[in-house]
């Protein structure tokens, strides 16, 4: 993989966290879209840097890296907890761990490694 800024892919990113923040305002969506969204965020921010042609790490790192924030959450201690209560901690980090959550974040990854071969190539 190579090392290099991507603005597409960095527009992504925006527009990804854009998404996420508004899909808690709609109530007719399941909460797992915004843990989803979150996973679409992570492949497109690490695609920002590293885009090469064959980079297919890309998904299994993004999914790795969601997959251990969510089980960090089984960690409680005082000063993790103390950043979770705050509001970027919350949204970075979470709350609590869900089974169902890993699974968005599997179905994310996949979304993002389709928009980014069929959109964003």
């Amino acid at each position: 993989m190579s090392l290099r800024f991507s603005v597409k892919y960095f527009i992504a990113v925006l527009i990804t966290i854009f998404l996420g923040i508004g899909s808690r305002k709609l109530s007719f969506l399941p909460a797992e879209t915004g843990d989803a969204l979150y996973a679409v965020m992570i492949f497109f921010l690490l695609s920002t840097f590293f885009h090469a042609k064959k980079s297919n790490n890309i998904p299994l790192a993004s999914y790795v890296i969601c997959a251990l924030i969510e089980l960090s959450q089984l960690i409680q201690t005082s000063w993790l907890n103390s950043i979770r209560a705050t509001k970027l901690g919350a949204l970075v980090l979470g709350n609590g761990f869900l089974w169902i959550d890993i699974l968005a974040y599997a179905i994310g990854v996949l979304i993002a490694f389709l928009i980014s071969k069929r959109v964003l190539k």
